[in-house]
């Protein structure tokens, strides 16, 4: 079946309509990171670089690191950016673009968040790296597909009992992370975590400044839920729909966050930036052995 103009967009170069991309531009690792300067960042650690492709807030660099092809591209911010950039990706290797079919052979691609994030509880120290086990989605991108089978309902079930969730509140989600990228990275150096994805910066991850709060007790009942020995442990606002929409394409997505404060204790990182380019260079070096 062929996929219409209207669902399936391309520009004049057959490239796919936000990305910009054409197949042959994505390598099958890709490093996504939420800030487009971050991209050249990334790729300042590349041994060569093949290809460097921007429109809008998606920028993407192609390149060898040590022998490895990888791509890194900017996502923006927000879980809507990560449902344009999931689905484009997959498009790119899972569609013939041409033909507008999708391909019988599917192609599964290794998608790694590098991020920053503050964490919520106070033993999880400032400019530590921590691993999103888990993800509660507060977006509610997942719910417009069907996800049931990737999706933790038991702990779904224990966050709104426990919370008292109200009804006119977007419907909370929980997605694990891919089990064999989650035992590649499992080292000395990273916390594991349960990490949250909100939909905004300032209400809905308790931040106010001259409104009102609706919910004012909402980051007591999110610090507070606890399910077999996991509490949520950071705020950010890409992971749950990152984990939830490779689940169900069959990708495999892991995210990693560089702490750069905590909200419990008040602080926040001396040196974002130092902690941030430790993260890329570790992550890179992992991905080698990959």
């Amino acid at each position: 079946m062929q996929l219409g103009p209207s669902e399936l967009i391309l520009n004049e170069d057959g490239s796919i309509y936000h990305l910009n991309l054409l197949a042959e531009d994505i390598a099958d690792t890709v490093i996504l990171v939420g800030d487009p300067q971050r991209v050249a960042r990334v790729s300042s650690y590349f041994d060569s670089i093949e290809l460097k492709k921007e429109k809008r807030e998606f920028i993407t660099h192609t390149g060898v690191y040590k022998g490895k092809r990888i791509s890194v591209l900017s996502t923006g911010i927000g879980t809507d950016n990560i449902d344009i950039v999931l689905n484009e990706l997959d498009a790119l290797v899972n569609i013939d673009l041409n033909k507008r079919e999708i391909r019988k052979d599917k192609t599964t691609l290794k998608l790694i968040r590098i991020g920053t994030s503050g964490a919520l509880q106070p033993e999880i120290p400032v400019d530590s790296f921590l691993l999103s086990e888990y993800v509660i989605g507060f977006d509610n991108v997942l719910q417009y597909y069907q996800s049931e089978a990737v999706r933790s309902h038991d702990i779904e079930k224990a966050f709104l009992a426990q919370s008292n969730w109200e009804s006119y509140m977007s419907a909370p989600y929980v997605v694990k992370c891919n089990k064999e990228l989650l035992e590649h990275f499992s080292t000395q150096e990273i916390i594991f975590g349960f990490t949250g994805s909100n939909v905004g910066f300032y209400g809905p991850q308790g931040r106010h400044l001259r409104l009102p709060a609706r919910y004012p007790e909402l980051q007591e009942k999110l610090n507070s839920f606890s399910f077999d020995g996991h509490r949520i442990t950071n705020f950010e606002m890409e992971t749950s729909a990152l984990y939830g929409l490779s689940a169900l394409m069959g990708h495999q997505a892991i995210s990693l966050n560089a702490i750069i404060a905590n909200r419990a204790n008040l602080t926040f990182s001396e040196d974002p930036r130092r902690t941030i380019d430790r993260l890329i260079k570790w992550t890179l070096n992992k991905l080698i052995e990959y």
